[in-house]
């Protein structure tokens, strides 16, 4: 899957890495698909917890050498 758009969150702290995603989510279109990585310990809780509460479906989760990327499609 290719995303419509991409967030470079590595280097920020929580709350930062979600409070970024939820800005760029709000410019997309419903169904537009977002792809973000952080490197912020906190970001496996932050982003499941943000998607699971805003109503964003959380595609896919991965983890490569301390860098997790997240792809989320915007449901509203």
């Amino acid at each position: 899957m290719t995303p419509d758009d991409t967030l470079d969150a590595c280097g920020l702290l929580c709350p930062l890495p979600v409070l970024k995603l939820r800005k760029r989510l709000k410019s997309m279109g419903i169904g537009a698909v977002i792809a973000m990585q952080a490197d912020d310990p906190a970001a496996v809780i932050d982003v499941p917890h943000f998607c699971a509460e805003s109503g964003h479906d959380l595609i896919s989760a991965t983890d490569a050498n301390g860098v997790q990327t997240y792809v989320i499609r915007k449901t509203r």
